[in-house]
């Protein structure tokens, strides 16, 4: 079965940053598994794979724009140190969810000074070209229950099917 969209995909990848820094890989641990056409993945790589099989070994760069996006300095503010309400000890890096007008979005803190913390929005990966190296292991059907739901249902599922 070729990949195409409502096709659940398991894949072992590698990536890799535009200087060659391993920044994540699945090698060694179980494959990652998705919804093609879904969203659960970056476009860029979604698009790579597409018309794939299992067996099908690529390896793909993609820029920003088709990855994590570029930064955005409307996505980095300075917040009052009294929205980290029960957190004693706050440290540049760390990471909370936030309400967006764009739904549920990962922030980081950037800078603490005093009472003021800057906070950043943007992905820790946006601005970057990644390279995937993969191997596509299974290709499958998705199940009626995975189509409405827009994801894989598996050990990692919370829901069951």
């Amino acid at each position: 079965m070729k990949i195409e969209n409502n096709a659940v995909i398991e894949m072992h990848y590698t990536l890799t940053n535009k200087t060659g820094e391993q920044l994540d890989s699945s090698v060694g641990q179980q494959p990652l598994a998705y919804l093609h056409g879904a969203g659960n993945i970056i476009p860029g790589l979604e698009n790579a794979l597409t018309g794939k099989s299992a067996g099908d070994k690529l390896t793909v760069t993609i820029e920003p724009e088709d990855a994590y996006g570029t930064r955005d300095d409307e996505k980095i503010q300075v917040v009052g140190k009294e929205m980290f309400t029960g957190i004693d000890n706050m440290e540049v890096g760390m990471q909370f969810q936030a309400d967006s007008s764009a739904g549920p979005a990962i922030v980081t803190i950037a800078k603490i000074d005093g009472d003021e913390i800057t906070i950043d929005g943007n992905h820790p990966l946006a601005d970057e070209q990644l390279t995937f190296d993969v191997e596509v292991i299974e290709v499958r059907p998705a199940t009626e229950t995975e189509l409405e739901h827009g994801h894989i249902h598996g050990e990692a599922c919370d829901h069951g099917e």
